[in-house]
């Protein structure tokens, strides 16, 4: 399979229905949309997927059993500052998709669906966050946006390395 087919892609905009904003993160993967879920589906995996630089750590007692309705609760460090953030399984589809959303944390709204697409040899993997932030789009240009778009291109970056070899 060619070298590019593996490119991932980002984009932040506008959200599409009310004020806020989207990011999509897509990229293909040469796994099964199974495998791809299942990895997903261990919230511990979390950890491996965000920067070191947020010193995240998921403090809900494990096993986590994954289902509409679990809560989840992370422990993050943002410019020095410490951050509870607690989310809720909103939809749990194995293995199409599943969401969480904020219920405490620092964004006014927070709803991000993974979504597992089988296609010819592997899957294609899409993140669509929508979300709002205290500042509006002043704190979101200067601060959330390039944060975000660091977080989520080490989150495909890890995802290469663990499922390309």
């Amino acid at each position: 399979m060619p070298d590019d087919c593996y490119e991932a892609t980002m984009e932040i905009t506008d959200a599409p229905h009310g004020p806020g904003f989207r990011l999509v993160a897509k990229q293909f993967l040469p796994v099964s949309r199974e495998l791809l879920f299942e990895f997903f589906s261990n919230a511990m995996n979390l950890q491996e997927l965000t920067p070191p630089w947020l010193h995240f750590t998921v403090l809900s007692s494990t096993p986590i059993q994954m289902a509409a309705g679990t809560l989840i609760d992370y422990r993050l460090r943002l410019y020095g500052l410490p951050l509870r953030w607690r989310s809720r399984i909103a939809a749990w589809e194995p293995p199409l998709r599943f969401v969480d959303e904020q219920v405490r944390g620092p964004y006014r709204h927070w709803h991000h669906e993974h979504s597992f697409e089988a296609t010819e040899g592997g899957t294609i993997c899409r993140d669509t966050v929508d979300y709002r932030v205290l500042g509006g789009r002043l704190l979101h240009s200067l601060l959330v946006r390039p944060d975000l778009l660091k977080i989520f291109t080490y989150r495909q970056q890890k995802l290469r390395e663990l499922f390309t070899g």
